[in-house]
């Protein structure tokens, strides 16, 4: 025991003193903020990882369910005496909620607003790529979505990635924080993908990134933010591209239709007493096991959980109502979805609907049933699964590139069909099936955890190709700039051609990928699906 006592001090010591040589030494993993002086790893011999840099101040006390604080540069200068502090090591992920599967949440920090930069060893004024994680605004961990090897494939980028307050702790809403910051802010995990998207702005150049020349990235509850980044009054211009992946058209509340989560909430965590100065300042004091506990409690499905609302200021209006009006920030967009990807809560499709979206009445669904005919499937699960899929997700498709395309801008819109090889059912193409294959190999657990698989040398080279559109998308708004070689040109989405890229897997020095047409049938019920956009709150 004291032996390894001994050993752990002396790792300390040298950690300690490789730190202090690297800020005398002018190490090139060094990278000057102007206010402090961070030592990364080096992931590859062209890479450089620095992990868990603070983009505000902890959201701890009676910043907890608030608005996030800008990062007080001084303080960090302060406390960091003039050493180089150490970021070579991931960061404690934001609170985690259940995924409704059973498991507890509760894993991670609230001290949690941070941001992980990958960056070529040499460069400047590179163009950066903003990434914000899936999760269903509940749970999720950027450590499971790593992109050192992005930039070892395309040292030419800076690529950063954002930890956001989730669940309870980011969305917590109540009418009266719509009309006073007093007690609370709504959507300030929303908030803080915008002070993220800040302080990228002002501070990305000491790591080789170009400010003016940002695009912001997202799957899955990372898609709805970046649709919503869209859509959003964020009061100065943060990005100039977009990519949406499997965008989850998850509803968009009134502060008042989640009163009933609020006292819910509350009561669970013991803090129903009084009016709501005393529950805001009861939940400010209850401990992350009292409100991760109740947060659990709470989740009751989709709708019924805490994400995004309208709160009347930075999140106006509905993103689809918003987007078909050419309300939205004009820059070029990449959006597409899996081809299989779904979502159902039951067997029962009005049951379904009305669990993502109880503003559907019986005659909703009865119009969404003469749109998705039985006659058009070969079964009855596969009518409730495409019906399921389009709706929640794969409709986000048509309907940006639509909207883009509309208002003259460039949009690329793709059906990603390579299954994730791990899967319970390997045949079919599934909600987040690209993140195994760009992110090598990895499947998320519970409370921010990932297992990472091995890959072939097939299912490498597909990602090698993915990752040199998605790069490409960055360096040059447009993915065929630097594509692979061997990858087909990916043709734009326009409204009257509907073209859109197959990407799927082949040999290692051929392509799978190919360019479509929408279907007809698709386009017609994607279209009938934005029509009751108001009603879902969508």
């Amino acid at each position: 025991m004291l032996l390894v006592k001994v050993i752990v001090l002396l790792v300390v010591h040298f950690a300690n003193t490789f730190v202090i040589s690297a800020a005398t030494g002018g190490d090139r993993l060094v990278v000057d903020t102007g206010y402090a002086k961070y030592l990364g790893n080096l992931s590859y011999p062209d890479t450089v990882a620095h992990l868990g840099i603070p983009y505000a101040e902890p959201p701890l006390g009676d910043r907890r369910f608030r608005a996030p604080v800008p990062l007080d540069t001084g303080r960090i200068m302060t406390e960091a005496r003039g050493q180089v502090i150490n970021a070579t090591f991931y960061p404690e992920f934001c609170i985690q909620g259940t995924t409704g599967l059973g498991d507890a949440g509760g894993a991670g920090s609230e001290d949690c607003l941070k941001v992980n930069i990958y960056s070529p060893t040499s460069g400047s004024n590179l163009p950066v790529l903003v990434y914000i994680h899936g999760g269903g605004y509940i749970y999720g961990n950027p450590a499971n979505w790593p992109f050192d090897h992005w930039v070892h494939q395309s040292p030419n980028v800076v690529i950063v990635s954002i930890y956001y307050r989730l669940d309870s702790f980011g969305f917590l809403a109540h009418p009266d924080f719509a009309s006073s910051s007093e007690y609370g802010d709504l959507n300030a995990g929303f908030l803080d993908q915008i002070q993220a998207l800040r302080w990228v702005k002002q501070h990305i150049s000491a790591f080789g990134g170009d400010p003016t020349r940002v695009t912001i990235n997202g799957q899955s509850a990372g898609g709805s933010s970046v649709e919503l980044h869209l859509v959003a009054h964020e009061g100065e211009q943060l990005f100039s591209g977009a990519i949406a992946q499997s965008v989850y058209r998850a509803a968009l509340p009134s502060p008042e239709q989640q009163s009933p989560l609020f006292d819910f909430y509350a009561e669970k965590a013991g803090c129903d007493s009084g009016d709501l100065a005393s529950q805001m300042d009861c939940l400010r004091n209850a401990s992350i096991g009292d409100l991760a506990r109740a947060q659990d409690a709470s989740f009751s499905g989709p709708y019924y959980s805490f994400h995004p609302v309208i709160d009347g200021k930075v999140l106006t209006e509905h993103p689809t109502t918003a987007m078909l009006s050419g309300r939205f920030a004009r820059v070029p967009l990449i959006v597409g979805s899996t081809s299989n990807e779904t979502s159902y809560t039951s067997l029962d499709i009005g049951q379904t609907l009305k669990t993502f979206y109880p503003g559907l009445n019986d005659t909703d669904v009865d119009e969404y049933l003469a749109v998705y005919p039985s006659s058009d499937f070969d079964s009855e699960l596969q009518r409730l699964s495409v019906l399921g899929g389009e709706t929640v997700f794969i409709c986000a498709r048509p309907i940006l590139a639509t909207a883009s395309s509309i208002a003259g801008l460039t949009a690329w819109a793709y059906r990603y069909n390579q299954p994730n090889p791990t899967s319970s059912d390997p045949t079919i193409v599934a909600h987040a099936a690209e993140n195994w294959m760009m992110f090598l190999g990895t499947n998320t657990g519970f409370n921010g955890t990932t297992t990472f698989s091995p890959m072939t040398a097939e299912e490498t080279a597909f990602a090698e190709e993915l990752i040199a559109y998605w790069v490409s998308f960055v360096r040059a708004k447009n993915p065929n700039t630097f594509k692979l070689t061997r990858s087909p040109i990916w043709s734009g989405f326009a409204p009257d051609s509907k073209d859109q890229i197959v990407l799927q897997q082949n040999t290692t020095t051929t392509s799978g990928s190919f360019v479509e047409v929408e279907p007809q049938e698709d386009g017609d019920r994607c279209r009938f699906v934005a029509s009751k956009a108001e009603k879902e709150q969508n």
